[in-house]
């Protein structure tokens, strides 16, 4: 049975966020885990041993996280600043909103969702903000629909960063 390739969209910078984590987790915390499996299993009696549980606990969680780092790393598609067309939004780049009902800027980089991030302004293309936005030019004004309503922004800049 042929499993279907999901393509991952990532910036370069997302990449080396997942590396990072995939190293540290197959390093540093694989060892204390194994570290915390032997003082468990020295107390005895593996049925009633709640130290031993909940090793394995997150020994299966960290090993469940490790597989899927490495299919999202084998998926990947890296957006190459370099080859962006700073004309319009695409995937990659970083814009400047200014927000016409409440009078601010706010800037954004545009992401795949694996990487989406909004407390770092890190928006997804697949959210409605991000939908919205593909595609668009300095000087638009872009609407959109979202849970909470209808949002009305005017797109300043487009850069890379």
């Amino acid at each position: 049975m042929a499993k279907e390739k999901e393509e991952i969209i990532l910036t370069r910078e997302g990449i080396n966020k997942l590396e990072d984590e995939l190293a540290e987790l197959k390093g540093p915390r694989r060892k204390e885990l194994s570290q915390r499996l032997k003082l468990a299993i020295s107390y005895g009696d593996l049925k009633e041993n709640s130290e031993y549980h909940s090793a394995k606990d997150d020994q299966a969680f960290m090993e469940t996280r490790v597989l899927i780092l490495e299919k999202m790393l084998r998926n990947a598609q890296v957006v190459n600043a370099d080859n962006l067309d700073l004309s319009k939004v695409s995937i990659g780049s970083t814009i400047l909103l200014h927000d016409l009902e409440f009078g601010e800027d706010i800037e954004y980089q545009i992401v795949g969702p694996a990487e989406a991030d909004v407390i770092n302004n890190k928006l997804s293309y697949e959210s409605p903000l991000g939908k919205a936005l593909i595609g668009q030019k300095v000087g638009n004004t872009i609407t959109f629909e979202a849970p909470m309503g209808t949002f009305k922004y005017k797109l300043l800049e487009i850069k890379i960063v």
